[in-house]
């Protein structure tokens, strides 16, 4: 459904180290270096993308914006949960835990990455 996903950030570096643990937790690899700066994680023909702003403004977070990353099982969603929190990150929310939805039973945890952006890793609990 999505080609890519782009985030900005004030502080490259550190933000690498975020989205390293965390897709890491994922089974992606770290971060390639983008020529145009910031880094890429590739999945298929897909993309995740930090980079400081084109414009040269200060990154900001999206109000009211989730980033959702498929997990494979809940042992899963709380390696990235604790990933994140130990680089950088800050759990937000409830707990990691199970939510009954109308979509259905998932296993949920959200982040905020260091620049304030709102992450969630989701799996879904075969019925």
């Amino acid at each position: 459904m999505f080609s890519h996903v782009v985030v900005g950030t004030n502080d490259l570096e550190k933000t690498r180290r975020f989205y390293d643990a965390v897709l890491g937790s994922l089974g992606y690899g770290e971060g390639l270096n983008r020529a145009a700066g910031g880094y890429v994680y590739a999945a298929g023909n897909s993309s995740f993308i930090v980079t400081g702003p084109l414009d040269g403004q200060p990154a900001t977070h999206a109000n009211g914006g989730t980033i959702g990353f498929t997990c494979q099982s809940t042992d899963q969603v709380d390696l990235w949960h604790a990933a994140g929190i130990a680089n950088g990150g800050k759990s937000v929310e409830d707990p990691p835990g199970v939510r009954e939805t109308p979509a259905g039973t998932l296993y949920l945890a959200y982040l905020r990455d260091p620049d304030g952006n709102k992450l969630c890793a989701l799996y879904r609990i075969p019925a």
